[in-house]
């Protein structure tokens, strides 16, 4: 597989990466995020960034704060809530519609 090559896990056409921006690693092993990619993953200071291997790839992402097991645990912390159906969600549209738009 030549460098840059999309592996099996993406599009499997002849589409090769295209080239965004380079960056020098320093003698202290660091790099400067480049702007361009800065901007395209929404990177400001404090983001936190995860590098992964694919074969002879590395790919960077954005990573949030939050896993999803903390967002679910925040808002559902006694479990998740019980199902419902559609009737019932139909009926707290119309309740929340209703005292929404109620004269006062």
């Amino acid at each position: 597989m030549s460098p840059g090559a999309l592996t099996s896990a993406h599009y499997q056409g002849n589409f090769k990466f295209m080239k965004i921006a380079t960056s020098r690693v320093t003698s202290q092993g660091q790099i400067s995020v480049p702007l361009e990619v800065r901007r395209r993953l929404g990177v400001v200071p404090g983001t936190t960034i995860q590098w992964e291997s694919e074969g002879d790839t590395v790919v960077v992402r954005r990573i949030g704060k939050h896993s999803f097991a903390d967002v679910r645990k925040a808002l559902f912390p006694d479990g998740p809530p019980e199902p419902r159906g559609l009737q019932d969600l139909k009926k707290g549209i119309e309740d929340y519609v209703r005292a929404k738009h109620a004269r006062r």
